[in-house]
């Protein structure tokens, strides 16, 4: 198959970013369903093409690309207009910054496999990882609403005046917050940015409902 491959599920978050990215971008790319939660990533023919058996993964050519902001940042090379990383080396590095909050270290305390292990392995039920869930995602969202007030981003976007790799993981986690049941009304600032962003299409058409495998808002 040629052209631009991306392995991704609707429910993953940092598919959901990398969507984001690829939309933004306007980079024509076929998306192949892999559902975590039905072993899928775990067969051999998928773990062949990641090791890791997460999503996503990207596929361009011979080339295989995984971890979600390696991929943007792929992206971004290849595809440098629009960018998704400012000009300068310290607005640059901001946005790394704001991007890795929630990449590594919201998101991963939070993931299906996560999930899976502790109910299987330490019985934790569905209520425990709800209040899991939101502790850690107001952790980190509390952190970047903190970042912004301090102005190291000031603009309309998380940095600056367009969207960078940093709003490409915000809008998933804030996404997930609510998910969870997580009140987030007092985050003003990420909010306003949130609101920016939905007003452009490449945000709007990577929700997880948009997708082609979202089973939850299929109708009947």
């Amino acid at each position: 198959m040629a052209g631009i491959q991306l392995y991704d599920h609707w429910r993953s978050s940092s598919a959901f970013r990398v969507r984001i990215a690829l939309n933004y971008k306007d980079v024509e790319y076929v998306a192949i369903s892999v559902d975590p939660a039905a072993g899928e990533a775990d067969q051999a023919a998928y773990r062949a093409v990641n090791p890791m058996g997460s999503v996503p993964t990207l596929v361009d050519g011979e080339r295989v690309f995984t971890q979600s902001l390696a991929i943007i940042e792929y992206l971004d090379d290849a595809f440098p207009e629009p960018p998704l990383l400012p000009h300068s080396a310290r607005d640059r590095a901001h946005a790394r910054a704001m991007a890795q909050m929630i990449a590594s270290d919201v998101q991963p305390m939070n993931c299906g496999r996560v999930k899976r292990y502790l109910a299987e392995h330490n019985g934790l039920t569905e209520e425990q990882w709800l209040q899991w869930s939101r502790h850690w995602i107001r952790e980190g969202l509390n952190a970047l609403e903190v970042c912004l007030r301090k102005d190291l981003a000031a603009g309309s976007f998380l940095m600056g005046d367009s969207p960078t790799i940093a709003d490409c993981c915000l809008i998933p986690e804030l996404y997930n917050a609510r998910q969870v049941g997580l009140d987030v009304s007092d985050l003003g600032g990420l909010l306003e940015v949130e609101a920016r962003c939905m007003e452009l299409p490449a945000f709007r058409d990577a929700l997880p409902e948009e997708q082609p495998d979202a089973k939850e808002f299929a109708e009947p």
